[in-house]
């Protein structure tokens, strides 16, 4: 079964501990990830990248399932932030040789690994490994099965701010295989816990799960109806490696239906910003001429990315923005 709480997530004393899903937590929260994460977003620039605050610490990145994106923006953030990092994929790790993923975690729990970063293709996996985690190890879901992916929910919720600077105001659209996707669960969770004004989910029956509807959104078939007067448009992938059967009737006929062009951002408002959390389809989820548009922040996702999981790994790690000051020269 899903976890569907975020008990695991605080300490005894209210503090973040883990960061395995958005359901649950506190507006100040995501808040005070936000906020941190600004004071990072411009370390790229600088002739020296890297503050202390984790120094002497080891990060694992832990992906038994692929990822480029998402693990090479955990990297980074790790070594900014002066973190060991480590990274192993699921073809370098014993459990392609039988282990359970609890004794691999637990071995490496015993060479003081003191943060995971877990992906993996079942639901609930990173909640599994945080469960059985001593007092001191942290744990950070980097998306599981169709359940959650915090982080990019958080890094978009970045982007949108960074654009729109108030939530209060906004209506967005999360266009696309909201069945399969981890992300856009996680996104209308961090969404309705900031405010926005609405949360439209737009697709083909066959791709809008069942309940979403309970999640605080309204759902449409409609492109034009869906993007009418909305802020935010974000597109997701279409996840082909999940579906069981014929989801769509051909990627023609969904691109001609569901794909954003520029005929069809049109109806959202002229200042609507375009999103996705990649890797893009381009010609089946979204026109190339939209994707590298004006309106497009999808290149700005990437790099936010890596600001908002260093705020996420500090927090987690107890890191004090005063250290943020040091080795800046």
């Amino acid at each position: 079964m899903m976890p569907s709480d975020s008990s695991l997530q605080f300490d005894e004393n209210g503090n973040l501990k883990h960061f395995l899903t958005i359901n649950g937590l506190p507006r100040q929260t995501l808040i005070n990830i936000l906020d941190t994460a600004e004071s990072f977003i411009n370390f790229g620039q600088r002739e020296i990248k890297k503050v202390p605050l984790l120094r002497g610490k080891t990060l694992v990145n832990l992906f038994f399932e692929p990822s480029t994106r998402t693990r090479t923006t955990f990297e980074i953030a790790g070594k900014r932030l002066s973190a060991d990092v480590i990274n192993l994929s699921a073809s370098r790790m014993s459990t392609s040789k039988g282990e359970t993923i609890l004794d691999t975690v637990r071995t490496l729990v015993a060479m003081h690994t003191d943060l995971f970063v877990v992906r993996d293709h079942a639901s609930g996996a990173a909640h599994l490994i945080a469960s059985h985690m001593p007092d001191h190890v942290r744990v950070i879901n980097a998306g599981d099965g169709r359940h959650a992916h915090p982080t990019q929910a958080m890094l978009d919720m970045f982007t949108i701010r960074q654009s729109k600077q108030e939530f209060s105001n906004l209506t967005v659209a999360i266009i696309g295989d909201v069945l399969h996707s981890r992300v856009a669960r996680s996104q209308i969770q961090a969404l309705n816990i900031l405010g926005v004004k609405a949360v439209r989910v737009i697709g083909p029956r066959t791709l809008i799960p069942t309940e979403i509807e309970s999640m605080g959104v309204t759902t449409t078939s409609d492109m034009v109806d869906g993007l009418d007067d909305v802020d935010v448009v974000i597109m997701l992938r279409i996840q082909r490696e999940r579906m069981d059967g014929q989801l769509i009737p051909s990627e023609q006929e969904y691109f001609n239906r569901y794909g954003l062009t520029e005929d069809k951002l049109k109806f959202a408002r002229q200042d609507a910003i375009v999103m996705h959390p990649g890797p893009i389809n381009r010609g089946l989820e979204i026109a190339s001429n939209v994707a590298d548009g004006s309106r497009s922040v999808i290149l700005n996702q990437v790099t936010n990315g890596i600001a908002v999981r260093m705020s996420i790994m500090a927090k987690l790690m107890g890191a004090r923005e005063s250290s943020m000051n040091e080795d800046r020269s």
